[in-house]
């Protein structure tokens, strides 16, 4: 076995045995380390190293991989180089060439030989089961898992876990979640016989399988008849930590909820169940009770596949027509309920059991597919796997033409035209191949078409095909009249013009809410002179379609100062994303000694802060410096991190403190969340200037699901809720996480804090570095032209990689071509021997 991995591995990866060798480096100990390490109480998993053949090359790869892993589980890894510093009892056998050890409080607890200890998935299962020995059990046979059963029930919950060989990943997803959760639920391990039959699987399975056993006792009408078996759901996705996490989640769920309104009424599934289909079951006064017990039956088949719901029928609220007995939900068609009328139960559960069957989609939803349309839709399936979700989106969406009478189609003839016969002209240019383009030119349609029907008439929207106008998309205009832009470089790009006016670019979110919202606050003059009261009033008060945006108020003592002219060119870089007013005079002085300040000055409204409180600003000496203090001052002290705002807060380049709260389900999960946020406002005031370093957010993974998975990537699965992690940090890429069973409270986080600084805190993860690679091995258009042009990928090969080729006649690279700064550089796959491995092949991805 272990060769077969070996030859597999050495396949996989380009460069030497003796280089692979060196990554182990990394984690080398010296015998005086090896020591003062073993007693510092902590857990020790290490080899001992003597003469390096390949597979033993191999396995000090994989150690590094683990090293990362295993830190965040409280595992130091290491080796201890015989041949430079000998360790007695550890290098003086053969058999120790061949054997990792676990060590722990100073003792050897457990030895490993390599060939089970392969690679880091091995590594990381094999450890963590030694370290959960007393919590993971592993059964044999059926009585022994009925014995468990019944020390179980009434207390915890079971989890057990099939996989057809330790030391794989779906062994490792196993430990990783068990190391979380023991505390919660009984893991139990199996890896075949008897136990099998009982659960109905095929001994010769090779896939790894999940149940979760329901041992605790239910209250009320959800307690299902259990004489002697706890009753079992089986996990149907694919093992992994995330699967395994979401399913466990999921059994949390009530096995039947009771509603009074329609299911067109009832929330969508929240977090942690937004990928959770939902079933509605109707019931009257006069059958309650049957129709309670028809629920709970058909929540227990549904278990791990649906949330079930009971509707009264009987109350004011559910309005739904006496036709139907029965609705359902599913999660990629957001609020859409679809009502039924059923004979039998059996039909609801085959639309879950089997969702794929074309005929009983058929009967359950009333569609009829043709067979052309079958085809189209597998297509699709198929190209959505194939590449990243723009393009797939778009390709999926490539029957639904747009309509282009929406805006001018613009040309080198029409340009200079069509700007001059409006206030301001919105210009969208793009790539009719370029998978964003497209995708974009749909959010561009649907702006212009709001602004149709909203009656905005001074507004021309427009768009430019650059692979038919390249000569103005060049910015090559062909005539006497240049153009007011530079070319373009990058698509989909938007460009804002005004009459005898250079090009105004659009670097917000590529939706068509951004767009919709910087067109709107674009059309006002900026800086509005205002000269009455009554003027100002309205300004700060002003909203657009309902949105509140920021506001700037500049307040000089005559309009001949020598700062008016820098703020109206900071007002106008700033057009589009805020509005920005002038006052002078008498009125301008007024207002000035109203906020106890000396004109002139700088008035900053944001719009998470009352007009009566805004932020005083003295004139800064350039406009840069004025645009960055009104943007500092916009920045809410503590944000609720978005996608939209996220780029504002990292440009800051502080440490984010940031807090993941989940999606609340009643009025005492907002108080909770609530009362989390003023705790972390807690820790600013209490740390004073301590805390200038640092950026306190918190996301709301609701509003933002986006967070769901940076949380699980920063932490290697997703923790319990809430959570405090602190990351980005300026000096490095460590993750630190917060005691998950500690109450979050501002003197303990702060004393955290200091743990962290003062080196006494273990990281939780790391932050990637960011890598842009092809979505599919044949989009990797440069690889393709190096290899169609040896001698040219060849010069630019390194000359430690040209040389080993020379020397051991290696025929085959695999090769990975990264650009920067114009240089097209070829390394080997792995590591050059110039620059130093990557310790965490797959590290967290960033935020």
């Amino acid at each position: 076995m272990w060769l077969c991995v070996a030859v597999f591995l050495l396949w996989t990866r380009s460069g030497g045995c003796s280089e692979m060798a060196n990554t182990s480096d990394l984690i080398e100990y010296t015998a005086a380390d090896f020591y003062e390490k073993l007693y510092s109480g902590k857990m020790m998993f290490i080899y001992f190293e003597g003469q390096v053949s390949p597979s033993i090359s191999l396995f000090l790869v994989e150690l590094v991989r683990s090293a990362e892993a295993l830190q965040d589980y409280g595992v130091l890894v290491g080796k201890v180089n015989c041949n430079k510093e000998p360790v007695s009892k550890y290098c003086t056998e053969d058999r120790i060439l061949l054997t990792a050890f676990l060590f722990r409080s100073g003792k050897e607890l457990l030895s490993f030989d390599l060939d089970t200890v392969f690679d880091v998935n091995a590594i990381v299962s094999e450890v963590l089961f030694a370290i959960l020995r007393d919590e993971v059990r592993y059964v044999h046979t059926d009585a022994d898992l009925l014995a468990m059963e019944k020390t179980a029930r009434g207390k915890k919950d079971i989890v057990l876990g099939y996989v057809s060989s330790l030391g794989t990943q779906e062994h490792r997803s196993i430990m990783e979640t068990a190391y979380v959760y023991g505390s919660k639920y009984q893991f139990i391990l199996i890896t075949g016989g008897p136990v099998l039959k009982h659960l109905g699987v095929n001994k010769s399975s090779p896939s790894s399988q999940v149940w979760f056993l329901h041992c605790r006792v239910h209250k009320g009408f959800m307690n299902p008849p259990t004489p002697e078996r706890c009753p079992l759901t089986r996990m149907r996705k694919p093992l992994s930590v995330l699967s395994l996490h979401s399913f466990l989640q999921l059994m949390e769920a009530p096995l039947v909820s009771e509603v009074n309104e329609d299911p067109s009424q009832v929330q969508p599934p929240q977090f942690p169940y937004q990928q959770t289909p939902q079933v509605f079951l109707f019931s009257r006064r006069e059958t309650e009770h049957l129709d309670r017990d028809t629920a709970v039956t058909l929540a227990w088949r549904l278990r791990g596949l649906a949330l079930l719901f009971l509707v009264h029928r009987d109350s004011p609220g559910v309005q739904t027509p006496e036709d139907y007995n029965a609705a359902y939900r599913l999660p990629e068609k957001g609020s859409e309920v679809k009502y039924l009328t059923l004979h039998s139960l059996e039909d609801l559960l085959e639309l879950f059991t089997n969702p794929d069957t074309e005929e009983e989609e058929q009967e359950l939803q009333g569609m009829e597919e043709e067979d052309d349309e079958e085809d189209e839709e597998e297509e699709d399936t198929i190209f959505g796997q194939l590449d990243d979700e723009v393009a797939a989106s778009v390709y999926q969406d490539r029957g639904n033409l747009l309509d282009m009478d929406l805006f001018t189609p613009l040309n080198t003839d029409n340009f200079h035209e069509t700007v001059a016969q409006s206030g301001l002209t919105v210009a969208l240019f793009y790539l009719k191949w370029d998978a964003v383009s497209m995708a974009f030119l749909t959010s561009f349609a649907e702006v212009a078409e709001r602004l149709e029907d909203t009656g905005v008439d001074d507004v021309q929207m427009s768009a430019v095909d650059c692979g038919e106008w390249t000569d103005l998309c060049a910015a090559q205009s062909g005539s006497s009249r240049p153009l007011p832009f530079q070319p373009i470089t990058t698509f989909p790009a938007v460009l804002l013009f005004r009459p005898e006016e250079l090009a105004q670019h659009y670097r917000g979110m590529l939706g068509s809410e951004a767009l919709q919202r910087f067109i709107m606050l674009s059309r006002q003059s900026s800086p509005v002179h205002l000269s009455t009261e009554a003027e100002v009033t309205s300004f700060l008060e002003e909203e657009l379609s309902g949105y509140t945006p920021e506001k700037v108020l500049a307040l000089f003592q005559i309009h001949t100062h020598a700062g008016v002219s820098m703020f109206v060119e900071a007002a106008k870089s700033l057009r589009g994303e805020l509005l920005t007013g002038l006052l002078t005079d008498g009125l301008a002085e007024k207002w000035a000694s109203d906020h106890a300040a000396d004109l002139p000055v700088v008035l900053v409204f944001p719009s998470w802060r009352t007009h009566t409180h805004p932020s005083v600003l003295p004139l800064s000496s350039t406009t840069e410096d004025l645009i960055m203090h009104i943007n500092t001052a916009l920045l809410h002290p503590l944000p609720e991190l978005m996608v939209e705002n996220l780029p504002n807060f990292l440009s800051l380049g502080k440490a984010l403190l940031l807090l993941f709260v989940g999606e609340e389900e009643d009025e005492i999960g907002q108080r909770q969340n609530k009362a989390l946020v003023e705790e972390l406002r807690r820790v600013v005031q209490l740390g004073g200037g301590k805390m200038e370093r640092f950026l306190p957010c918190w996301i709301h993974l609701g509003r933002t699901p986006a967070g769901i998975p940076v949380l699980g990537s920063y932490l290697g699965g997703l923790p319990p809720l809430p959570a405090l992690v602190l990351t980005h940090l300026p000096s490095g890429g460590e993750i630190y996480q917060y005691p998950p069973r500690s109450p979050i409270v501002a003197l303990s986080v702060l004393q955290w804090l200091q743990r962290i600084e003062d080196g006494n805190e273990s990281p939780a993860g790391m932050l990637g570095e960011q890598s842009w690679p092809p979505v599919a091995k044949f989009y990797d258009f440069l690889t393709v032209m190096d290899k169609n042009d040896p001698d040219s990928a060849r010069q630019q090969q390194p000359k430690e990689a040209v040389d080993q080729e020379q020397n051991e006649g290696e025929k085959e690279e695999k090769e990975e071509v990264n650009v920067g700064d114009g240089v097209v550089e070829k390394q080997t796959d792995f590591y050059s021997s110039s620059s130093p491995p990557d310790p965490k092949p797959n590290p967290h991805s960033e935020l």
